[in-house]
């Protein structure tokens, strides 16, 4: 440290007469507050920062076109409109409006050879600069705030002579227009700057070593010498710079600059003498502990649409691309596929010169997804999906696929998902979301996450506790101080850049990272920092120092988040339009496979770039802020949109395949009236698209002029005569037909009792209604009673007021004041012989629930102990505010853990609160099914279109809709319908297949009329068989059934016939299980693949005599799981002996069936 006194004698002096106080730390700590801005800024360094402004009309010439309404022309358009004239101060608006600027600068000559000089733009909202060829240039962040950006570098040809660029300035903010408030539809934003600026360079740099010499004082821990250090420097600064005149702004602008390198100097104390020269090499030391990667998180849409999303990902990745130019050492990594396509369809100049960044590899694609999805809802399909569009897209762009996995801000992480990576060739995983956990700290740092079925993948949690790190040394110092797990690595991915809206790491973040690293180069108080290499880099250097993961701990299962709770159930028709859209593109792939198989020869093409499309919108409103329900009105509005594009080009594409497969049938929709007419009787089928047998009630709708031919094969019409109940038998193959009922069956049956209460029963169980509750839900069979004595179910409600995160929470807090709601005017409406029901309507303040309770006369599956299941079918008009609808049921059974389906498999959570952990999890996730089952009986709670479940001791409920205010003020608002089932079972969940029975509450049957005359004949083998079988497995399902994706679909049908199946293992056990392949599909090889069909293994193909109506030998596929396991075949066929048909005519016939004269036994 040196002296400070001008002269001095060598040695140490004899004599001392000075009043030489301690210095008093405390004192000189706040007065480091007074150097730049505040109270002083006309007299600190602050009034040094800018040599030179203006924005005189000879040198700033402004022309703004607004665009009408919300419409976003692109550039072309744009740049022919007409402009007229625009000043500062001039407002723009309403919100969400775009406004483009044409802007002819003219820097005085004066000022060109200056070091710098930049265009300052702010318009207090975000905007982007274009050349006038239309390339875009970089991004803007208006207003004042700590992510601004206003500054545009004006090059050499920039600075001399005329020089034009445009400006896009869209009215919202980096955070939409209110923030997680409700966004006003009438905000205006004001231009405050548009100036040609000299910046003082280094006075700017003086500044920044100014506040790294801050941080170092406040974060760096204070009993090390280097913070004490920090600080003596950074306070000396300001009397060099107060004893140099500094503060009386009198100072010619040479003297000014001989100041300023006085004070760097002195800041060469802590950063290492000739520091600046080294620039982006300024530590390049052997060691390092903090890897710095910058990263800007653009929420795909959340407080803005999707539209303003596509515009967010232009500025803020261009903006990295400069800065690439001008810091070497820059990496940036950005996830998404459908952000990467977005920019190749609307900005393509700029695409491509992201592309170059890629090649070049500062630009680092990551993450394998089609985006950043939520991963607690979508199915295990739409998983697979998600990682098969996004690594398939990054590959045909830029040539690689990822191995990281990144999802910095999803909710919570299903135990699926590190065998979903795996099989997506990802091995590494990145997120740091646990550290929001509202009760229980996450324990891990760098650990293995061990996945339900044994898979694990290596992950990282950033100890910074965020993906927004503003590169502090704070930041930096969080990467070890924050560590857990520092006993076997000192490594930490620091990930820097303004996120959420975009905008990504500023100038100021790589130049503060610059400082700290060259702290290193004289003291290792501060970690190291490691910059220019990847995050597979990163995760490379893991591996290495825990011996490939041995040493590391391990986390088995899901990694559940105990924070937004609420958004299993926020927004519940988008849940609805998420599973329904997952099951349409199910069935629409399963019969479009068969109609390519079966269909008249060339007659149907698989229509794989028709259902591309459709999957990338489902994937697409999967993002984690959409599917949520934590977003903005306006998102919902285009979700919504979105969903129903779905709904009708998927049906369109499901009719054109089933047309193919079986010519003039006519559809039979369940609630739309019959208009086909007929002269004779026709029939009906079923199609059915799980691939085992199932038997069912179906309610079809009986008016209409074409009704007589439908009404003659129900076995049930209702009282009005429009409804008509059809018993629908699929035994062998993929078509069912009506049958009569078993003559054996018991009815259902409806019936009040003398007390006023209502039954519902048929052979094996019934449900009691008493004062508008369920009081006893019972198995005749077994003469057991489910109901513990005293205690009810049924719908109830709770006060929903959680804290700031309104749409995102539900609170513990809320199950403390239950408001359990009766039925109301209960009435019998059916009364079998096939399906019982009773109505009822519930008043809920300003809400009603229009409900029916149904009981059919079959058991819920083919087993022979199958029990029947009590369907309850609810519309909803719904106006609460802060309130939770749910249904519960009390259960007089015993377990410590309920099990709740998962993508591919299910998870056990407590129904106890023995410890924090498990108090935590007061509200889980769950997919088709949730039950609760002690040795010898359960009881399964089964949704179509609900995802929040609880189980609490004896109690399980569904959580159906919310009513949150903020972001969206209208959530959950309206009409809805929704359907749950109380599916009592013998046994376990296993050994009474809920996993099947769930699916096929979800997975409808398909009717179809059939005129007489129309001959089934070519496709009879699909009434005797199924293409796709499992043998002496009764865990492993098949989930899905498509065309390989490198098959070719053009109009000579070249290349190879690939069919793709997906199954896993539902039970959690091990299996053999055999695939049988009918005889008609001609199998020539079978191979194992991942989930992106790479081929894995070749599977050997044995040969048995055929089941069904094709002459030669079915094909035999061995294949073992252990227990969850997903297991992708594709098989390769021999299109020369594929068939497309049988010959062979003919219907099934089955002993044992009667039918039965409507309304009696």
């Amino acid at each position: 440290m040196p002296c400070g006194h001008a002269h001095h004698q060598p040695g140490y002096p004899e004599l001392n007469f000075a009043a030489q106080p301690k210095w008093i730390k405390s004192i000189n700590s706040g007065r480091l507050d007074q150097f730049v801005g505040g109270a002083f800024a006309s007299i600190n360094l602050s009034s040094a920062l800018v040599k030179h402004r203006t924005d005189d009309i000879k040198h700033v010439k402004l022309e703004v076109w607004s665009a009408p309404g919300r419409t976003k022309p692109d550039f072309a358009e744009a740049v022919k409109q007409t402009f007229k004239p625009a000043k500062k101060g001039d407002s723009f608006g309403p919100s969400w409006t775009n406004h483009w600027f044409r802007v002819t600068l003219n820097v005085p000559k004066a000022w060109a050879n200056e070091e710098r000089v930049q265009f300052e733009f702010n318009p207090n909202c975000e905007a982007m600069i274009w050349t006038k060829e239309g390339l875009p240039l970089q991004g803007i962040t208006g207003g004042d705030g700590g992510d601004h950006r206003w500054d545009y570098i004006l090059d050499a040809k920039a600075r001399s002579g005329e020089h034009i660029i445009y400006i896009e300035s869209s009215c919202n903010g980096m955070f939409g227009i209110d923030g997680i408030n409700p966004p006003s539809d009438n905000r205006y934003y004001w231009l405050n700057s548009a100036d040609i600026v000299v910046p003082n360079t280094a006075a700017v740099a003086l500044m920044r070593d100014f506040q790294t010499l801050k941080e170092i004082r406040t974060h760096i821990t204070a009993e090390v010498h280097l913070s004490h250090h920090a600080q003596w420097v950074a306070n000396e600064i300001m009397n060099v710079w107060q004893r140099g005149g500094g503060a009386n702004a009198l100072l010619s602008q040479e003297e000014l600059g001989k100041l300023i390198e006085q004070c760097r100097k002195l800041a060469e104390e802590i950063f290492g003498e000739g520091w600046r020269e080294q620039g982006e090499k300024v530590y390049e030391g052997k060691e390092w502990q903090v890897w710095g990667i910058g990263h800007c998180h653009i929420d795909t849409a959340w407080l803005w649409p999707y539209s303003v999303t596509q515009q967010k990902v232009a500025r803020s990745w261009s903006t990295q691309v400069d800065l690439m130019e001008r810091y070497p050492e820059h990496r940036f990594a950005a996830s998404s596929a459908q952000q990467y396509k977005w920019l190749e369809q609307l900005y393509p100049p700029l695409f491509e010169k992201v592309k170059r960044k890629i090649i070049s590899g500062q630009f680092h694609t990551i993450g394998g997804q089609w985006l950043e999805s939520d991963v607690n809802m979508p199915s295990g399909e739409a998983l697979c999906r998600q990682f098969l569009y996004g690594q398939r897209y990054f590959e045909s762009r830029f040539g690689a696929r990822n191995v990281t996995s990144w999802l910095p801000d999803s909710f919570g992480y299903t135990g699926s998902l590190p065998q979903i990576l795996r099989l997506s060739g990802m091995k590494y995983f990145f997120t740091q979301k646990l550290s929001w956990n509202n009760i229980n700290k996450f324990p891990h740092t760098t650990f293995n996450w061990v996945g339900i079925d044994g898979s694990q993948v290596l992950v990282h949690m950033t100890p910074v506790d965020t993906y927004t790190a503003q590169a502090t040394v704070e930041d930096v110092r969080k990467g070890i101080t924050s560590h857990k797990n520092l006993e076997v690595t000192n490594q930490s991915l620091l990930v820097f850049g303004n996120g959420d809206g975009g905008g990504g790491p500023l100038e100021a973040m790589l130049e503060n990272l610059r400082r700290t690293r060259a702290v290193a180069n004289k003291y290792r108080e501060v970690p190291l920092v490691k910059m220019g290499n990847t995050v597979e880099e990163f995760f490379e250097k893991l591996e290495d120092q825990t011996c490939e993961g041995k040493t590391l701990p391990n986390w088995h299962g899901e990694m559940y988040f105990e924070f937004h709770r609420g958004t299993y159930t926020s927004h519940g028709s988008i849940k609805k339009g998420n599973r329904k859209s997952e099951i349409l593109l199910h069935d629409v792939e399963y019969v479009a496979t068969l109609a390519s198989l079966f269909a008249t020869k060339h007659a149907y093409t698989y229509p794989k770039n028709k259902i591309d499309p459709l999957w990338e919108d489902v994937l697409l409103n999967q993002f984690h802020d959409v599917l949520p329900g934590s977003a903005i009105g306006m998102v919902y509005d285009d979700a919504e949109r979105i969903y129903a594009k779905v709904a009708k080009n998927g049906s369109q594409l499901l009719e054109e395949a089933v047309q193919a497969l079986f010519r003039q049938s006519v559809p039979i929709n369940p609630t739309a009236p019959f208009t086909h007419s007929s002269s004779g009787k026709g029939k009906i089928i079923a199609i059915n698209t799980l691939g085992k047998p199932r038997r069912e009630v179906v309610e079809i709708n009986v008016s209409g002029k074409g009704a007589e031919a439908l009404k003659s094969q129900t076995v049930q019409i209702s009282k009005n005569g429009e409804k008509g109940y059809v018993l629908v038998d699929v035994a062998d193959g993929v078509i069912g037909e009506v049958k009569g009922m078993f003559a054996h069956v018991r009815p259902a049956s409806a019936h009040k009792l003398p007390n006023g209460d209502f039954v519902l029963e048929n052979s094996n169980v019934k449900m009691v209604f008493s004062k508008g509750r369920i009081i006893s839900l019972y198995d005749i069979e077994l003469q057991r009673e489910l109901i513990p004595k005293g205690l009810t179910g049924g719908l109830i409600y709770f006060n929903d007021q959680p804290g700031y995160w309104d749409a995102w929470d539900v609170e513990n807090h809320h199950l403390e004041a239950p408001h359990p709601v009766a039925f109301e005017e209960m009435v019998i409406t059916e009364n079998g012989p096939i399906r019982a029901q009773l109505a009822t309507t519930v008043k809920i303040g300003k809400s009603t629930v229009d409900l029916t309770i149904s009981l059919d006369a079959i058991p819920g599956s083919l087993k022979a102990d199958a029990r029947s299941s009590f369907r309850f079918d609810a519309r909803v008009d719904w106006h609460q505010r802060h309130e939770i609808l749910k249904f519960e049921i009390p259960l007089d059974i015993h377990c410590p853990n309920a099990n709740f389906e998962m993508q591919f498999g299910y998870v056990g959570r407590p129904t106890h609160r023995n410890t924090t952990w498990e108090a935590a999890k007061f509200e889980v996730c769950g997919h088709k099914y949730a039950d609760l089952s002690e040795f010898g009986y359960g009881v399964a709670l089964l949704t179509e279109s609900k995802y929040g479940y609880c189980a609490d001791g004896q109690y399980v409920r569904i959580s159906f809709l919310r009513g949150s205010t903020s972001p969206d003020a209208e959530q959950d608002q309206g009409e809805h319908a929704f359907s749950w089932a109380v599916y009592p079972h013998v046994g376990s969940l296993a050994g009474a297949d809920v996993p099947g029975v769930s699916r096929e509450f979800n997975y409808p049957l398909h009717l179809r009329y059939i005129p007489d005359g129309v001959s089934l004949s070519s496709v009879s083998h699909l009434v005797r068989e199924v293409p796709f079988t499992i043998e002496e497995a009764p865990n492993v399902i098949i989930d899905t059934v498509k065309r390989g994706e490198d098959d070719k679909f053009d109009s000579h049908h070249t290349g190879p016939t690939t069919i793709v199946l997906r199954l896993y293992e539902a039970y959690g056990g091990h299996a053999t299980a055999k695939l049988r392949i009918s005889s008609l599909v001609p199998v020539s090889k079978a191979h194992i693949t991942n989930i992106l069909e790479d081929e894995l293994s070749v599977v050997e193909l044995s040969r048995a005599p055929s089941t069904g109506l094709g002459k030669g030998e079915d094909t035999i596929l061995e294949i073992p799981f252990r227990g969850f396991q997903i297991v992708t075949v594709k098989l390769t066929l021999d299109v020369g002996l594929l068939s497309s048909g049988s010959s062979e005519s003919g219907s099934p016939t089955r002993e044992g069936w009667v039918k039965v004269a409507r309304g009696s036994v």
